[in-house]
Formats: C-alpha cells, structure tokens, sequence
C-alpha cells in the first residue's frame, strides 16, 4: 500500500512539474536546422535583438492572415532592430513550407521541421506567437482568441506585438 502512494506521489510531483512557457520565463534554448540546411542556435542566433517568433504552419488560415502584418511590422522596424523567427510547426504534410518561406517579401529566420522546438515551448495551437526580449526572456505570449482567421485577428496580433516591441525598443 505504501509503495502505491508513494508511486502515486512521485507521479503527480512530476506532472505538476511540467508547465507551459510563459510570459517571464527564460526562453529555452534550442538548435534547429534552416530551409537552406544551416543549423541555427537559439538564442545566440538573435544577436542580443528582440525576436518574434511565430510557430506557422501552411495550412493555417490564421498565420495566412497574420503574414502580410509580421512582413510590415519587420520592414517597420527593420532588420536592425528585431528578429522575425518562423518555426514549422505541426505541418503534416499539406503544403511545402520552404516554397511558402522563399516567396516571403521580408527578412526572416525560419526553421524547419520545428515540432520538438514547438513541443519544448508548450505551442499547441497555431500560430503560436512569442516576443523573446533581447535578455532571452519571453515578454509576450498570444493569448487564445475566439476571432475567425482574416483582417480583424492579423490587426489585434499587429497592435498587440508593436505594442511589446515598442516598450523593448
């Protein structure tokens, strides 16, 4: 009997151990590989620079509608200034997402093949949508809407991540 509860214990101690990133949390580090094959190391591939990072996929209608909005908040604040990172998450092989990421008209670092790094960071839903501040703390995390995917949810992710890059910069 005493071994089933110390069983039972231990079981719970590691279950309520395991928790989502969140906001104020240090970023998980991480290594992934590129569409052109070059590994990538997290975070010293962010320069010290604040970072969004999107987990995406091709068949999301939400990351669809939030592209053309990342592509404007990048070339706003440039290049110099933030990182935009895409991590392929939860692609099951519907569309080709190094297609997707070559006909991008913005600067990005985009990871492929990026479930374990998703899995790490607790992204369940698509996108998932982070600002890693330029100590490598998560500063923001998208919370989960009822919006439908299209131009109402892509301006509540722009405002809402301008206004996190604006207090970091």
């Amino acid at each position: 009997m005493f071994q089933r509860i110390a069983l039972v214990l231990v079981i719970v101690c590691a279950v309520g151990s395991i928790s989502a990133i969140e906001s104020g949390d240090t970023a998980p580090v991480w290594s992934g590989s590129d569409y052109s094959g070059n590994q990538v190391e997290f975070p010293s591939s962010t320069n010290g620079k604040p970072t969004v990072m999107v987990y995406w996929a091709t068949w999301c209608a939400y990351c669809k509608a939030f592209m053309p909005y990342l592509s404007q908040i990048q070339k706003d604040y440039g290049a110099d200034e933030i990182n935009v990172l895409l991590i392929n998450h939860k692609e099951r092989g519907v569309g080709d997402p190094a297609a997707y990421v070559e006909a991008l008209d913005f600067e990005v670092i985009a990871i492929r093949d990026g479930d374990s790094i998703g899995e790490t960071y607790s992204v369940d839903f698509i996108p998932g949508l982070m600002i890693i501040d330029s100590e490598g703390v998560v500063a923001w995390k998208r919370a989960s809407t009822d919006l439908p995917a299209g131009k109402t949810v892509g301006e509540l992710w722009d405002q809402q991540v301008r206004e996190q890059l604006d207090q970091m910069l």
